[in-house]
């Protein structure tokens, strides 16, 4: 009996072991998705914001033009972010604030 039981609790930390490596691998392989993920929303961002613009990205002149036109994109779309949020957070979102297809029904009959 006492030879089942130190198996099972090797077993189990093994186990643990194995799984607090995982989980170490997993973070490292979600940062690395999340770093791949930035750098292609930033690339795609840049060329959508500058196309069509006519800015020349050999010079230093247009570098300048094209960051500061990135730049001002980001900072609209944060502002933009912001305005949506605070809409959000001031509206009524409890269920018992708003009729209900249900409750409509009563009312019309009641009528």
């Amino acid at each position: 009996m006492a030879i089942g039981t130190t198996l099972i609790i090797v077993l189990l930390i093994v186990a643990a072991i194995w799984i607090f490596v995982e989980v170490k691998r997993f973070r490292h392989k979600a940062v690395a998705i999340l770093l791949i993920l930035l750098i292609l929303f930033t690339y795609i961002s840049f060329v959508a914001t500058i196309k069509g613009k006519n800015i020349d990205l050999k010079t230093m002149s247009g570098i300048k033009q094209a960051g500061k036109l990135y730049l001002s994109w980001v900072g609209s779309v944060f502002g933009n972010v912001k305005t949506l949020t605070s809409n959000a957070i001031h509206m009524e979102w409890g269920a018992n604030k708003t009729k209900t297809q249900d409750n409509l029904k009563l009312e019309l009959e009641e009528k």
